[in-house]
């Protein structure tokens, strides 16, 4: 059985509030769940200690069995010192792609033979 730290949602529309629960991977997000280990209300301002409350020694045990936290989670639990995440890197991030690359050289192909024609 895989589990995961995960985020499941609660609070009323356009007011999200999320609680970080332990559940079976294959549950649905707001399904059954496990145990809960924190709570995340993303209405309240980012320097608030109220924002992000986890119970470290329940997510320390968690961890220790083998449940594997979702991307955003280990950002939380990262920022809280629980658990490491790697560090990403993508070059090519901001490279365009490959039909961007033909409309710029054919926006410089017409400017250089306007450019002839008018000289």
């Amino acid at each position: 059985m895989s589990l995961k730290i995960r985020l499941t949602r609660g609070g009323a529309k356009k007011r999200p509030y999320y609680r970080i629960v332990v559940a079976d991977a294959r549950a649905p997000r707001d399904g059954r769940f496990i145990d809960k280990v924190g709570a995340y209300d993303p209405m309240k301002a980012k320097d608030d200690p109220a924002r992000i409350v986890l119970d470290n020694e329940k997510i320390q045990s968690w961890l220790a069995k083998g449940a594997q936290p979702t991307d955003r989670v280990l950002r939380f639990l990262d920022a809280a010192g629980l658990a490491k995440r790697p560090t990403r890197n993508n070059p090519q991030k901001a490279e365009p792609g490959d039909k961007a690359k033909e409309r710029a050289a054919k926006r410089a192909e017409k400017s250089a033979s306007g450019e002839e024609a008018a000289a």
